[in-house]
């Protein structure tokens, strides 16, 4: 790696601490310069405005989420990928290092009234992505049988990501210790809703559930 992208890289990992904090709104350039260590011209090097500075950030939340998935994309296709994936996506911020909960649905709390413009127009693309991925995973696992072959998928992700935003703010706000259990327990209740009728869980997770 080159300095300027390992500047650059340490920027941005600066920058996404505070916006998991703060937000968006509360990454300055100058507060940020002063935190790296550089001055704000310096900063300005690296990205142009605030707006590209903010864009950039989202960007760095996207891969650090993809990072902390990936290994659940080595599991079986269908119903156990899906599983191990929304395992890993709950909680998945804190276990990136980053202490104020994702940096993407907080960003979706700050922008959802904003005006159009490139940092609103790149998150709800981003979402678009996520859910596009999580619809994909999910349609695997009605293909295979996993899930019964009339299920709705857009439905079932829609709840899916209810449940997380569910979970983010029991964990965050209300700092519920139950959080990560009571939200494995509403996904797996959705996953056995959806099963095929009359045939097992493929991982043998509802006969568990059931003792």
């Amino acid at each position: 790696m080159v300095k300027g992208d390992s500047t650059r890289q340490r920027i941005l990992g600066q920058g996404l601490e505070i916006a998991s904090e703060r937000g968006l709104a509360g990454v300055s350039l100058g507060g940020l310069a002063g935190r790296v260590g550089m001055s704000k011209s310096g900063l300005f090097a690296h990205f142009r405005s605030k707006e590209d500075l903010q864009v950039e950030l989202l960007r760095a939340a996207e891969g650090a989420l993809r990072r902390e998935v990936a290994p659940a994309m080595a599991e079986p296709e269908g119903l156990p990928r899906l599983r191990a994936l929304v395992g890993r996506w709950l909680g998945w911020a804190a276990r990136s290092g980053l202490p104020g909960g994702c940096p993407l649905y907080g960003a979706a709390f700050e922008l959802d009234d904003a005006e159009e413009g490139p940092v609103r127009a790149y998150l709800t693309s981003s979402k678009d992505a996520w859910t596009g991925k999580l619809e994909g995973l999910v349609g695997e696992a009605v293909g295979l049988g996993h899930l019964r072959k009339d299920l709705d998928v857009g439905q079932f992700v829609w709840r899916l990501e209810g449940l997380y935003l569910t979970h983010h703010v029991s964990q965050r706000l209300m700092r519920d210790p139950d959080a990560d259990t009571r939200a494995h327990v509403a996904f797996e209740d959705l996953v056995v809703s959806s099963l095929p009728r009359g045939a097992p869980d493929p991982e043998g997770q509802d006969e568990q559930r059931s003792r």
